[in-house]
Formats: C-alpha cells, sequence, structure tokens
C-alpha cells in the first residue's frame, strides 16, 4: 500500500507496536533501547557537521556582520521572552491545579537519585560555567565532540570571518555548500531508520517502567501535557497568527519531525530534517543556522514548563506552602537553570536537580517521585520544545524580512495539491 511508504504512518505504527511490544513481553521490551540509542548516534553524529555547515554558510554568504549581530539579538531576546512565559504558566496552572496535594512521598525515601544530583553539579549550572562551556578547547574539538554551543560558537566565528573576507571566501562558501548537501543526503538515508528507533525507544519505555507507573502520577501528567498543549495552541499560535502563519497546518507540515521526537523522546533527533524543512518553508538559510540550533539551548519552551510544574509537584506533595516571593525565587532561579542545562543528557531531570539544590526549601528527594514517569513526560517537553523552536525560526525571518514569500505560497499550492 501507498500510505505505508510515509515515513509518518511507518513512525507511528512503529510507536503502536512499541508499547504492545513493551506492555505484553516487557523484560524483552526493556532490551530494545539499544535501537533508539544506535539511531539517535547516527542523528547526533550529523548534528554538529550539519549545524557548522549551515552556519558558515548562512553567515559567510550574507556578506553584512552587523544583521548578523541583529538577527542573533532578536533570536535571545525572543526566546527569554517566550521560554520566561512558559514558566511563568507552569507555576500558575501547578498552583491552580495543585498535582502534588496528598499524594504519598513514602516512596521517594529510599529511592537512588546520586546520579542526577551528581550530574547537576558536574555540569555546572552557574552562569560563569555556563558561558565557559559555550567556548570549545580548541576549534576542531567542537565538532570532534558533537557539542552544540560550542560547534554554534566556532561556526558563527568563521562565518563572519568569511564574510569579512568577502570575495576571496566565495570559493570557500560554495565548497561547504556542496559539502552541505552530501550531509543533508547522509540525513535523507539515515532517517529511513526512523521507525526502527521509535519502536525501539517506546518498547523500552514500556517494558522497563510499565503502564501502572502512569496511574499514581496521572494528575501531574494530565496537567503536564494539557498546559504543554495549550501553551501551544494558544501562545505559540497567536504567535504564528500575528505572522501570518496558521499553528494547526505549520505543525502539520513538520508532522514527520515531530512524530519522531515522540518515538525517541529527543527533539535533537529531528533537528536536521528540521532545518532543511525551514528552508523549505521559506526561511532564510542564515536564519535558521542561527535561530534553530540557539534555541535548541535557549529556547526550550517545553522543558521550562515541565520544570516549574514539576517543583510545586514536589513542594505540594511533601506540603510545603510558597509564597509569593519564594515562588518568584524559583522562577529567577529556572531562568538559570534551563538555560545552563543546554547539551547535557536527560537536562529536564538533572536541572530539576540543580534546581532544589539552589532553593533548599523543597526537599531534593522528591525528585525521587518523578523517576517512573519523566520518561513519559519527556516527549511532551521535547515536542513543544521542538515546535517552539521552529516557530521561532519563521518568526525571526518574517520579521527581518528574510523570508522568502515566494517559496512558502509555491509550498502551499503544492499541499493543496496533494490534498
Amino acid at each position: 500500500m501507498k500510505i505505508l511508504k510515509n515515513l509518518t504512518v511507518q513512525v507511528i505504527i512503529a510507536i503502536i507496536l512499541g508499547i504492545i511490544v513493551g506492555a505484553i513481553w516487557p523484560e524483552f521490551g526493556a532490551k530494545l533501547k539499544i535501537l533508539a540509542d544506535l539511531f539517535i548516534k547516527l542523528i547526533k553524529m550529523l548534528i554538529a557537521p550539519i549545524i557548522f555547515l549551515t552556519v558558515v554558510i548562512g553567515i559567510g554568504s550574507m556578506g553584512d556582520v552587523k544583521k548578523v549581530g541583529k538577527i542573533g539579538g532578536k533570536a535571545l531576546l525572543y526566546f527569554e521572552i517566550v521560554s520566561t512565559l512558559a514558566l511563568a504558566i507552569g507555576i500558575v496552572v501547578a498552583m491552580i491545579i495543585q498535582p502534588g496535594k496528598g499524594l504519598d512521598t513514602s516512596a521517594a525515601e529510599n529511592a537512588d537519585i546520586s546520579k542526577y544530583t551528581s550530574a547537576a553539579a558536574e555540569s555546572g549550572h552557574g552562569f560563569a560555567e555556563f558561558i565557559s562551556s559555550i567556548i570549545p578547547e580548541h576549534f576542531v574539538g567542537a565538532l570532534a565532540n558533537g557539542e552544540l554551543l560550542p560547534t554554534l560558537f566556532a561556526a558563527v566565528l568563521f562565518g563572519l570571518a568569511a564574510a569579512a573576507v568577502g570575495e576571496r571566501a566565495k570559493p570557500v562558501i560554495t565548497f561547504f555548500e556542496n559539502v552541505s548537501e552530501i550531509f543533508f543526503k547522509i540525513v535523507g538515508m539515515v532517517m529511513i531508520f526512523s521507525p526502527i528507533g521509535a519502536f525501539g525507544a517506546m518498547a523500552y519505555t514500556i517494558g522497563n517502567f510499565g503502564v501502572k507507573s502512569l496511574a499514581n502520577l496521572g494528575l501531574l501528567m494530565a496537567s503536564v501535557y494539557t498546559t504543554m498543549f495549550l501553551f501551544i495552541v494558544l501562545i505559540l499560535g497567536s504567535i504564528a497568527k500575528f505572522y501570518g502563519i496558521n499553528i494547526f497546518k505549520f505543525i502539520a507540515y513538520i508532522k514527520e519531525e515531530i512524530f519522531i521526537v515522540i518515538g525517541t523522546s529527543s527533539s535533537e533527533s529531528a533537528l536536521p530534517s528540521l532545518i532543511r524543512k525551514l528552508e523549505r518553508f521559506g526561511c532564510s538559510k542564515q536564519t535558521v543556522g542561527l535561530v534553530v540550533p540557539t534555541g535548541y539551548s535557549f529556547n526550550l519552551d517545553g522543558t521550562a514548563i515541565y520544570l516549574s510544574m514539576a517543583s510545586l509537584f514536589i513542594a505540594q506533595a511533601y506540603g510545603i506552602d510558597l509564597t509569593m516571593t519564594q515562588i518568584l525565587t524559583i522562577l529567577a532561579i529556572l531562568m538559570l537553570t534551563s538555560k545552563g542545562a543546554a547539551g547535557v543528557t536527560g537536562s529536564g531531570f538533572i536541572t530539576l536537580a540543580a534546581t532544589l539544590a539552589a532553593f533548599p526549601i523543597i526537599p531534593i528527594e522528591g525528585i525521587a517521585l518523578l523517576i517512573g514517569v519523566d520518561r513519559f513526560m519527556s516527549e511532551a517537553r521535547s515536542v513543544t520544545n521542538l515546535i517552539g523552536n521552529a516557530l521561532s525560526a519563521v518568526v525571526i525571518s518574517k520579521s527581518e524580512k528574510e523570508f522568502d514569500v515566494a517559496k512558502y505560497e509555491e509550498l502551499k499550492q503544492q499541499q493543496v495539491e496533494i490534498h
């Protein structure tokens, strides 16, 4: 059947099969994590060079250094406003619904949370450590280690230098454009295996944690999912409408990337194909190259909502009544720690540990209450992060008049013909 050749359909079927296998044969399902790990490793292998090439090509071909600074500055301001709004919404919803009230906290007493607290300490969540981590030890090391922010930093420097050199740098930019095409071709080859990765990840999640683990913390999960849905529809939807984009049609356009993220619980797994799709949507190469990779570290809307709700959930579970001053303090801490977790594996949970460590009124051992369901909520975090970052590229492109309306109209016409 023709429909089965569609990648989105394949990923959906793989997710459903993964749930079935994990539920019926949990021990076998838990062992299938290797399939997800291999797929994500394949994607991560490509992220650093693709970001480097995309950013260098975008900035190097722009030729206007001031414009680069303007786009970057506007993007950072946009990220800070939207992610802070996400944090505030999470806090407000958690205060209204109070999902942690009356929860039995005895299960958290003997749980081992040392790996999260030690990882939070080692990752260096202070502002100075965060800034220091952006600058790589050496130029090639950023690409070799696959680190997102150091790669972006090196690429911006290289692109700015190429723009300053001018005409003599054009052969280098042309060469990078050709290399970039090869890497995106590799992405296409790797994406063929995305259903296998999604199947393995979902089988592992259900097999390892079990569907039963959802029951005890169902209200928190329902609250988090509902809040993120409303944030996407109302907040991101309003922003999209202001710039002439229908949020539902935009989500439909990036549906393949969304289902890959749902299957793998990793927004990074969709990064390479998202970059290419946004360029086809009408966003300029230089804007996509700067905004999207930066957004993966500074524009974590889904993570922000989760962190704020989880912090208040733990406080409510332990019967701690926070004053408005204390709540605002948590918000201020989260504004820093949610950025400081950039590039840390499992950053949502580790950042929560770092936040509570900086705010000792809430018992840090309370994160043990969330271990069983964190994996299930990570899909919602990752999808919200993905949609937020994708939209940010459109917003900045349009506000900087770097949006190709003709390309967008052509794409809309193609979609009408397909349907």
